[in-house]
């Protein structure tokens, strides 16, 4: 008998608090394998990339702006977010060490659902920035500053740490009996929860109250500013400027389609018809590390100040080398 069978078979028995959980991952998939290595890539390259944007925003002072600010948190929840899941999948998956103690289960469930809110909630405060930039440009210095978008981003943080706190803390008062197996390949909280004997009306109520505080009410003031935006630029009599005016907005676009198309096509897929588990397994996979190596390439890595910023510290090391070997 295999160690999810034996996990599934668990009868007769109630667990307040069982001692592991069972990560079924992908089932029956031929060479998953370079699947994990695929993976291994992408958080290499994902840590690189986001460690490099995160030490030029904080090395280079013409960079410590409001806008900076906002892409210094996106880099670091890319980062933390990355981390949280992707060292402890291939550990789980790679290595085949797929039984999870009780506790580390719910703080994984934490770590990578708050991260995940986290870069949902600062694609707002961007699209935010962008949306004062445009429809107020004469009032952007004054409205735009260090210490607001540091009380929003700041607000953010204890928002969504309390409320997937509490969300994650729900668990703990279920029981669970017939099967330990989450079917996913993270300890998610819609697997986990619906393992339980007893009651979980609650933990279903807060998965949706999660689901829309992280994901829906974003895309909608994301949608919004962006039609405050469009409203704004056909104002703007110069077809030249409305272009010059637009693509600032290109990149920001571009991360939002590439972090939500994916999330919302799954849930109107699982609503609307049957999903192979190995294809939402996937689908859900790509969605939560993706964006976080392409965030730094699209949003930052292209701009003139970001890439000036760069050479200028290569050209002081250069320098300061140079003078340590005379």
């Amino acid at each position: 008998m295999t160690p999810a069978e034996k996990a599934a078979t668990i009868s007769n028995a109630t667990f307040v608090r069982p001692a592991k959980f069972y990560l079924s991952g992908f089932s029956n998939v031929p060479h998953v394998k370079y699947f994990y290595v695929f993976l291994c890539f992408v958080y290499i390259m994902t840590v690189l990339g986001n460690s490099l944007l995160l030490s030029v925003i904080y090395l280079v002072k013409t960079l410590h702006t409001p806008k900076y600010m906002i892409v210094f948190n996106l880099a670091l929840t890319d980062l933390c977010g990355s981390t949280a899941l992707i060292p402890k999948l291939l550990d789980t998956f790679l290595f085949d060490r797929r039984y999870i103690v009780y506790e580390a289960c719910l703080s994984y469930m934490f770590f990578v659902l708050f991260f995940g809110s986290m870069q949902s909630w600062t694609l707002v405060t961007m699209a935010y920035d962008r949306f004062i930039a445009i429809c107020f440009p004469l009032r952007y210095h004054s409205i735009v500053t260090k210490p607001a978008i540091a009380a929003m981003l700041l607000f953010v943080w204890v928002c969504l740490s309390s409320l997937i706190g509490f969300t994650v803390a729900l668990i703990n008062r279920l029981s669970f009996c017939r099967s330990l197996v989450v079917k996913s390949f993270f300890c998610d909280h819609n697997p986990v929860y619906r393992l339980a004997c007893n009651d979980t009306s609650i933990n279903n109520i807060m998965a949706y109250v999660a689901f829309i505080v992280a994901l829906c009410i974003p895309l909608v003031l994301i949608a919004l500013t962006y039609v405050c935006i469009s409203i704004a630029l056909i104002r703007i009599a110069s077809g030249e400027e409305r272009l010059r005016a637009f693509k600032t907005c290109t990149s920001h676009l571009i991360l939002v389609a590439i972090f939500y198309v994916p999330l919302v096509g799954t849930n109107i897929a699982s609503v609307a018809s049957y999903i192979h588990p190995n294809t939402r397994i996937i689908n859900s996979t790509l969605t939560h590390t993706i964006p976080a190596l392409l965030n730094p390439i699209i949003y930052s890595f292209k701009s003139e100040e970001v890439l000036n910023s760069i050479k200028k510290l290569y050209k002081r090391s250069m320098i300061s080398n140079t003078t340590k070997k005379w």
